[in-house]
């Protein structure tokens, strides 16, 4: 049997509590009984989610944000209310296959966060089943998450930033992904993360390269963690995207799918997802941005591990040995 993932964030809930749930969400009559109807499920790092089984058999995936009292990243602060705006988008304005949420609570009555519970999705996660699945095959899902990836952000928005809405509307998106950066550094900076480099570093890097942000003018959904771990398969298809609390209003190149093309030895190869997509990033400033979202997300890499309290190195080490390159692609060691 494969380990669960450990994450202090997982806000795990007796047996009564996850029974109060479920009448909650579907009534009394659909309750299981007994102690084996629901089964945590191993994969995700940050959301304790529960296979459910219903009296009637019906299978549903219940999801609860982290405990009241961790401390998270800034960014990751009502992630759970932000994937079920991002999920009410996504049936609604496009065709990517995701699941439908049956009932969200965030009375925080029944326990000390956020929950919602969803459609469970037969089908294996192609992440972890990546080394079973010919290579053909999984290059043909590559090329859809990418056709996925293209339909998701034509999802236009009001405003850069968080999908629920901004304190700062007319904010442009130079000012909205500062903002972002800055955020993960001070989240850094409060748990004293060794990140390699002065921090300053990293606030200099932002600064001499902003300007290639100025010609994002128009905010699109941007589903961010769209990984090949967040991707379910059935009979050869891709079935179900799933996890998309980290979802903004932003400029499409931040998406996954192009990172292993802003930084040799990434691992990844991101062909299969550009001929679903339909272009990569090309002009000077394009391939500048692709480079400074991998800074963030190698930043938050490097930074969260501290918050989760993982005890094993090898995502930090991962990460810092990743982001040693990419400062020195900048060439700036000052």
């Amino acid at each position: 049997m494969e380990a669960v993932t450990e994450s202090i964030t997982k806000n795990r809930q007796p047996l009564d509590v996850l029974r109060a749930m479920v009448v909650r969400a579907y009534g009394e009559d659909r309750a299981p009984d007994g102690d084996d109807w629901a089964e945590e499920m191993i994969h995700g790092w940050f959301n304790v989610a529960y296979r459910v089984r219903l009296r009637d058999g019906e299978p549903v995936v219940l999801k609860i944000a982290p405990p009241a009292g961790v401390e998270v990243m800034t960014y990751e602060r009502d992630l759970m209310r932000t994937e079920v705006t991002a999920l009410a988008l996504i049936r609604e304005r496009t065709s990517v296959p995701v699941p439908a949420v049956h009932f969200h609570d965030d009375s925080r009555e029944l326990c000390d966060a956020d929950y919602f519970f969803m459609e469970f999705v037969e089908g294996d996660n192609l992440g972890v089943n990546r080394d079973s699945v010919p290579e053909a095959e999984r290059e043909a899902h590559n090329e859809a998450i990418g056709a996925f990836n293209r339909e998701l952000n034509g999802i236009k928005g009001d405003h850069f930033g968080p999908l629920r809405g901004s304190s700062t509307p007319d904010a442009t998106w130079r000012q909205v992904f500062t903002g972002i950066i800055e955020d993960v550094l001070r989240d850094g900076e409060r748990r004293a993360v060794d990140l390699g480099h002065d921090y300053d570093v990293f606030r200099r890097l932002l600064a001499d390269h902003a300007d290639s942000l100025d010609e994002v003018t128009e905010p699109v959904f941007v589903e961010w963690d769209l990984w090949d771990s967040n991707v379910m398969i059935r009979d050869g298809a891709l079935v179900a995207i799933i996890d998309h609390e980290r979802a903004l209003y932003g400029d499409p190149l931040m998406e996954a799918g192009f990172v292993s093309d802003s930084l040799e030895g990434f691992p990844g190869d991101s062909t299969s997802f550009v001929r679903g997509y339909g272009r990569a990033p090309s002009t000077p400033a394009e391939l500048t941005r692709r480079k400074l979202y991998t800074l963030h997300l190698l930043l938050i890499m490097v930074i969260e591990t501290v918050y989760r309290g993982h005890t094993d190195p090898s995502q930090y080490d991962f990460a810092r040995t990743h982001l040693d390159a990419l400062v020195e692609t900048f060439g700036d060691r000052r």
